[in-house]
């Protein structure tokens, strides 16, 4: 009677989601699992850069790797896989010459390149900045405001704006019910009866959600961008677009999104 071969246990739940599983990189660091102290250090270095952390960056794919992995029990909660922690993590990026506005983003785990892409970096006048890649939504282009201008107070040419950011991205022509545009009219009327400017509603405050709150969404285009432009200039005292404001994100976006930028 033959006798039946062992079988090779099944260790695919005990590996986890390995840094080759989700990053084209080579050596050692691809058997490595993603851990969650490894997702915070290149959180903490994206923070460092631009100020927050990126959609579609490295730490974005690392957390939810790590999330996963913790919850197969391949890594524990405060662990961190040997060569991120000895060799550590990066982020750079680099002007990109007669582009104005984009730059070459490249992160790396111990040199290993995980995202090498080109993004358009919107920055404010105070250097807050929102940083995107591949396509962007107009209701995107609202929640990076929340970024680049989020401190400042709703004045009546950013509902203008938004209003038509919201109609672009909806097609519909009215103010919805609970939407970004009628949070913005009504942030607008309140500060209007603000005794200080800590009490006034922030841009941040009307915006940080709008991909979600919009029914529909879609990618800003060259024609959405002059929507919103003059909706926003026309609605300002000194006729002029505020910067990192609405109508300029959206702009940026808009340019974006172009073919054969």
């Amino acid at each position: 009677m033959s006798q039946e071969q062992p079988r090779r246990p099944y260790q695919a739940q005990d590996a986890g989601i390995r840094y080759g599983d989700v990053f084209p990189v080579g050596g050692d660091l691809a058997d490595r699992p993603v851990a969650p102290r490894d997702a915070a250090m290149m959180q903490s270095a994206e923070s460092m850069v631009f100020g927050h952390t990126p959609k579609g960056g490295a730490a974005a794919v690392m957390e939810s790797a790590a999330a996963r992995n913790e919850q197969r029990r391949a890594v524990g909660h405060s662990q961190s896989s040997d060569i991120p922690r000895d060799q550590g993590v990066t982020v750079t990026q680099t002007d990109i010459p007669g582009q104005p506005g984009y730059r070459l983003v490249t992160e790396y785990v111990a040199g290993q390149v995980l995202v090498h892409t080109n993004r358009l970096i919107v920055t404010s006048g105070a250097g807050n900045a929102a940083m995107w890649g591949d396509k962007v939504t107009i209701g995107e282009a609202l929640e990076a405001t929340a970024k680049t201008a989020g401190d400042k107070p709703v004045e009546p040419s950013d509902a203008a704006a938004i209003q038509a950011a919201e109609s672009a991205a909806t097609g519909v022509n009215t103010v919805l019910t609970n939407g970004v545009a009628a949070a913005a009219q009504a942030a607008v009327v309140t500060n209007t009866w603000a005794d200080r400017e800590d009490d006034e509603t922030k841009l941040g405050d009307v915006r940080a959600d709008a991909a979600t709150r919009m029914p529909a969404d879609k990618e800003a285009t060259r024609q959405d961008a002059e929507r919103v432009v003059g909706a926003e200039i026309r609605s300002s005292p000194n006729l002029e677009m505020r910067p990192g404001g609405v109508a300029a994100t959206v702009a940026a976006a808009a340019r974006l999104n172009e073919p054969n930028r």
